[in-house]
This record gives C-alpha cells, sequence and structure tokens, in this order.
C-alpha cells in the first residue's frame, strides 16, 4: 500500500508537470494565460463544501476546464453529487486531483512519533456533467475596478505609479508601475501591479522567500512563477484574468527547465503562490471570498 501511494503521488505530480510543460513549450507564453479562459470563471471551488481548490490542484483544474472547454470552475465528487441528489452522466471524466493526510511515523532512532503528508489521488467532476446542480454566480456582484483598488489598498503595500517598468524593489520594499494610463487597458494594469504585490509577499519580514538555495541560478525566475500564478489566483475571482504581462524569453525558459528538471518545482510555486494569495486577501480583509480547501473530502 505504501508503494503504491508513493507511485500515486510520483504520477500525479509528473502528469500536472507535463501538461504544463507542454502547454508552455506549445505556445511560449505565460503560465497564467495558459488558462485565461477557464480563469473567467473564477478560481476552482468544490461545488459541496464552497471551499476553494488550493496549490497544485488548482493549477489541475484550470488545465481541465481550459483543455475542456468548461465556462464554469465549480467541482464535486461523485460521492458528493449523489449526497444533494445530484447524478454525474454516464461517460463523465473525472479529473484526477490530490489531497494529503497525515501519516504517522516513528523515527527508529529516537522513538519520537513525526507526522508526513500522505497524498490521495481522487477524482472530481465538473458540474458541467453533473445534472441536477444549480448555475452559482461568485463574483457578479462585484465590480472589479473597485475590488482591485480595494485590494491594492488594504495591504498596506507602497505602490508608486512612475517610470517605464514594473518590478519590486526589495531594499525599499516598494512596487513600481507606469501610470496606469501608460497600459493598454485597466486589466493589464491590475496583472502587473498584483504580480508586484506577489513579490512583495516574499518580502523577509512577511512570507520570506528565498529559492536561491534550491533552484541556484533559476532562483528568481522562479520567485517570477510563483508572482505569476499568486497575480493569476487574485484576479480571477474578480474577472480580471485577460490582462497581459510581458516575460522575458529567459524567465519562460527557466520556468520550463527547472519544472523538467525537479517534478516536485511546480507544486512547490503553486503552494507559495496559494500562500501569497491567502496573506493579500487576509490583508485586504476579503471576508467573502471562498476559503481554501487545503484537502478536499473525497
Amino acid at each position: 500500500m505504501k508503494a503504491l501511494k508513493q507511485t500515486i503521488k510520483r504520477d500525479l505530480k509528473q502528469e500536472v508537470t507535463d501538461r504544463l510543460v507542454n502547454a508552455m513549450e506549445a505556445g511560449r507564453m505565460s503560465p497564467s494565460n495558459l488558462w485565461a479562459c477557464s480563469a473567467s470563471g473564477g478560481l476552482p471551488v468544490n461545488y459541496a463544501t464552497k471551499n476553494m481548490f488550493n496549490g497544485a490542484n488548482l493549477l489541475l483544474l484550470w488545465l481541465e476546464a481550459a483543455e475542456r472547454g468548461f465556462a464554469r470552475n465549480e467541482w464535486m465528487t461523485y460521492n458528493q453529487a449523489q449526497a444533494i441528489g445530484a447524478q454525474v452522466r454516464r461517460g463523465a471524466k473525472g479529473c484526477r486531483v490530490v489531497r494529503f493526510d497525515k501519516e504517522e511515523r516513528i523515527d527508529p532512532e529516537t522513538g519520537e512519533i513525526e507526522f508526513f503528508p500522505d497524498p490521495v489521488a481522487f477524482s472530481v467532476f465538473n458540474v458541467e456533467e453533473i445534472d441536477g446542480v444549480v448555475s452559482v454566480s461568485r463574483c457578479e456582484e462585484f465590480a472589479p475596478v473597485d475590488v482591485a483598488e480595494h485590494i491594492l489598498k488594504q495591504t498596506g503595500a507602497r505602490v508608486v505609479e512612475t517610470g517605464e517598468h514594473a518590478f519590486y524593489r526589495a531594499s525599499t520594499d516598494e512596487c513600481f508601475l507606469p501610470e496606469r494610463g501608460r497600459f493598454a487597458d485597466l486589466s493589464s494594469f491590475y496583472r502587473a501591479a498584483t504580480h508586484g504585490l506577489m513579490h512583495w509577499t516574499g518580502h523577509s519580514s512577511r512570507l520570506a522567500r528565498d529559492f536561491s538555495a534550491r533552484f541556484g541560478d533559476d532562483g528568481d525566475a522562479f520567485e517570477e512563477l510563483v508572482a505569476e500564478l499568486g497575480a493569476a489566483f487574485c484576479l480571477a475571482p474578480i474577472g480580471m484574468q485577460d490582462g497581459q504581462l510581458e516575460h522575458h524569453a529567459s524567465h519562460i525558459d527557466s520556468w520550463i527547465r527547472v519544472l523538467k528538471k525537479d517534478k516536485n518545482a511546480l507544486f512547490t510555486a503553486a503552494s507559495r503562490a496559494s500562500d501569497a494569495y491567502s496573506y493579500v486577501m487576509k490583508r485586504a480583509r476579503m471576508t467573502d471570498s471562498p476559503s481554501i480547501e487545503w484537502a478536499a473530502a473525497a
């Protein structure tokens, strides 16, 4: 059984990584743009529990929705559907995701009990392939620009609109952006702004992200990937996922290189991006946002 679980863990990680890398190589584009269409349905949530999926599960469900043309990002298991009187249609294809339970192990040298994440794979189905569910809109009551401004203001981050480039400067803990009127559209401005905000969360006084030890020369590019994913997580729930953010080609090449070399890297990036998103939402006091589903019920 232990060997089977380890195989599930390895296979799922490789599956998610391969799907993202293949899409990036085919389009040579920024990761968030890969699922721009599916992100229009918001962040993937469990229809039954109303909790948001997290980390790599979020990416996997976005990719699944994009590839299969789903407009809604609501999912649940077969048993959850039956429990509310709904029915998964015959022939429907589930998407395999994973939750992590705790596995207890005893250290053979010290005799102390330790706990490790224990991967359990299960399948969820999109509500578009389930009869007996009603349409639920999570974002139509929001005014996207107002919400985006609220997020930027309430976090307390210093955002300076000046110059020609968008970047985060750690030495002064400031996010710099060109004036919003210089962007092609407001969505692109907010994409750049939230991208900078994600870098801001990584400051040593906040989430203290540092990938230099693990990824060496690719550490900075990997931080860019985390910020890119985090920005997509922030903008999807408020319907502003269509903004464009220009990335240097070397960043994308670095992402592909790192992901091919280390199948755990995508899970790390997704996890850190989820942490950054949660940190920003907490600071912005977005109490109406769906809670995060850290371990979805099978």
